[in-house]
C-alpha cells in the first residue's frame, strides 16, 4: 500500500459537533493505523456563516481530543495555504482551463429564471435540474449580458449518458447516472468556488490519496469524478461512514442535548472516553471489549469493519464510559481536574481552606459518584451545605436506639479523625451495645447528612472536622428531643 495520506476539511461556520468529531477521529485512526498522514483544511468559502472564532473552536477542540494533525493549518506543510480563501488564484486557474477545454461555460441565468425551471420540473414530477439554458450562447449573447452588468457563474457541463462508479470503501459499489444531474455550479458570481469544485482540487494538491466523510456527502461524489476526470486527476479511494442518529433514531441534534465538543468538555467529559465512545459509533473491533485506550484503537482500526448502517448515539453508554475512565485516575490527575469546577462553584471559599491532603481526601471520596467531572459540585454538596433531612433519613432517626447511638458516637469522637479511625471507633460503639453494623451506621450517617444512601461515611466525618461532626450531631439529637 502507498502511503495514505488523509484530511479533514471542516467549514468554519460552527462550533466542531459530534458528528464532525468523529469524521475526524475517523480519518486520523486511518492515517495512524498504517502510518500515514492526517491533513486539516478549512474550508470556508462560505463568507456570510464563516467565522474565525469558529475556526479556533474547531481547531482547539481536535487539540482537546488529541488528535493532531501532520500537515495543515495552524501546523506545517508544504502544499498550503490551508484555507480555501487564500487559495482562490489556484481554483481561478483550473476554472480556466475547465473553460478552455469547453467543460465548463459561463451562466447568466437569474436567480428568477432558475426558480421558474425548478418548479415546472417538479410540476412534470422530474427531477429538479439545470437544463443547460446557457450551454450554447453565442459570443454576441453573452457580450450582451456583460454590457448589463450580469456577473455569471461557471457552470460544469454534465456529459450525457454516463454512468458514474464509486467503489465505495464502506458501502460498496454505488452508481450514479449524469443524466439525473444537470450542468452544475462550480465557481459562484462572487468568484468563489463551489464546495464540489474546490475539494477536487485541493484533495489533490494537497495529495490525499483517502477521502473518509459523512455519507451525506456520497452524492457529491458523481459531480467531482466529472470534474477529476476532467482536469486528468487520479481519483482517491471513497469511504462513507453511516450518520449518527439520536436515541429516537432521528438526526442527532440540539434536542438530543450537547452537540459541540466544547460542550463536552465544558461539562467535564474525559477527551480519552469521548474518543472511545466516539470511535464505537460506527466501528467494532474483535471482541467483546468497549474500554480500549488509544493505542488499541489505532491497532484494531480498519474499514472494514466500519457499518453501513445508521450510529445511534446513546447518552447513557457515553456517561457509563465516562465514569469508567474517572476511576481509572490517577487521584492527582483527577483532583487538577475537578478543581476548576470547585473554584467556579459557591464552595469556593471552603475549597481554599481545605489543606492538599484534605482536598485529595475531598476527591477520592467522590471518585466513584462522578459521571462527568463537573458531578463533583453537587455531589459534594453534602459536605458544604446544612443538612436536609429526607423522609427516610427521618424514619431511621426514630428508631429506638438511634438517640443512644448519635449520643455515644458524639462522647467517644476521637481526636483523630483519619477515616480508618472513625471505621474503628464505629466498630467499637457496635461491639459494645450489641447491635448490628446498620444500626449504628444508618442512624449516624442519617443524622449526619441527612440521606439513607452516601458516599463513604468516615469519610465525609474526616471531612467535616470535629467542630462541624459534633454540630450536625447536636442538632440531630436536638431534633429527636423536640420530636
Amino acid at each position: 500500500m502507498n502511503q495514505i495520506k488523509v484530511r479533514f476539511a471542516p467549514s468554519p461556520t460552527g462550533p466542531l459537533h459530534i458528528g464532525g468529531a468523529r469524521s475526524a477521529l475517523f480519518n486520523y485512526l486511518y492515517a495512524r493505523h498504517y502510518g500515514g498522514e492526517f491533513l486539516l483544511r478549512i474550508e470556508d468559502t462560505d463568507l456570510e456563516r464563516s467565522r474565525p472564532e469558529y475556526e479556533e473552536e474547531i481547531i482547539t477542540s481536535l487539540r482537546w481530543l488529541g488528535l493532531e494533525w501532520d500537515e495543515g493549518v495552524a501546523s506545517q506543510g508544504n502544499n498550503g495555504p490551508y484555507r480555501q480563501t487564500e487559495r482562490l488564484p489556484i481554483y481561478d486557474r483550473y476554472a480556466r482551463q475547465l473553460l478552455e477545454q469547453g467543460d465548463a461555460y459561463y451562466c447568466y441565468c437569474s436567480e428568477a429564471t432558475l426558480e421558474a425551471e425548478r418548479q415546472d420540473l417538479m410540476a412534470q414530477g422530474e427531477t429538479p435540474r439545470y437544463l443547460g439554458r446557457c450551454r450554447h450562447l453565442s459570443d454576441e449573447e453573452r457580450a450582451q449580458y456583460q454590457a448589463q452588468g450580469v456577473k455569471p457563474v461557471v457552470r460544469f457541463r454534465v456529459p450525457p449518458r454516463q454512468i458514474y462508479v464509486v467503489d465505495d470503501l464502506v458501502r460498496g459499489r454505488v452508481s450514479f447516472e449524469s443524466d439525473a444531474m444537470g450542468d452544475f455550479i462550480i465557481v459562484k458570481s462572487d468568484g468563489m468556488p463551489t464546495y464540489n469544485f474546490a475539494v477536487v482540487v485541493d484533495d489533490v494538491l494537497m495529495g490525499v490519496t483517502h477521502v473518509i466523510r459523512a455519507e451525506e456527502h456520497l452524492s457529491n461524489t458523481p459531480r467531482q469524478l466529472m470534474i477529476y476526470e476532467a482536469l486528468h486527476f487520479k481519483r482517491p479511494e471513497f469511504a462513507h461512514i453511516s450518520l449518527i442518529l439520536g436515541s429516537d433514531r432521528q438526526k442527532m441534534s440540539k434536542r438530543h442535548g450537547a452537540t459541540s465538543v466544547m460542550q463536552y468538555r465544558e461539562m467535564g467529559y474525559l477527551p480519552e472516553a469521548l474518543i472511545n465512545f466516539l470511535s464505537l459509533l460506527g466501528w467494532s473491533p474483535e471482541g467483546e471489549e468497549q474500554i480500549l485506550d488509544r493505542e488499541e484503537i489505532i491497532s484494531a482500526f480498519t474499514l472494514d469493519r466500519v457499518a453501513k448502517s445508521p450510529a445511534v448515539f446513546d447518552l447513557e453508554k457515553l456517561n457509563w464510559m465516562n465514569g469508567q475512565y474517572i476511576r481509572k485516575l490517577d487521584i492527582e490527575d483527577l483532583a487538577h481536574r475537578v478543581r476548576p469546577y470547585l473554584q467556579q462553584s459557591a464552595y469556593r471559599a471552603q475549597i481554599e481552606g481545605f489543606s492538599p491532603e484534605q482536598f485529595l481526601l475531598l476527591v477520592n471520596t467522590f471518585k466513584d459518584h462522578l459521571v462527568c467531572l463537573q458531578d463533583i459540585v453537587k455531589e459534594a454538596a453534602v459536605v458544604f451545605e446544612p443538612v436536609n433531612y429526607s423522609s427516610e433519613a427521618l424514619e431511621i432517626l426514630q428508631g429506638e436506639n438511634s438517640g443512644m447511638v448519635l449520643q455515644c458516637f458524639m462522647d467517644s469522637l476521637p481526636a483523630d479523625l483519619r477515616p480508618d479511625m472513625i471505621k474503628q471507633q464505629i466498630k467499637t460503639i457496635t461491639k459494645q451495645n450489641q447491635l448490628k453494623p446498620k444500626d449504628v451506621f444508618m442512624p449516624l450517617r442519617c443524622a449526619l447528612s441527612g440521606q439513607v444512601h452516601g458516599p463513604d461515611l468516615p469519610s465525609l466525618i474526616a471531612l467535616w472536622g470535629r467542630e462541624e461532626t459534633l454540630r450536625r450531631l447536636g442538632n440531630s439529637l436536638s431534633m429527636l428531643a423536640g420530636k
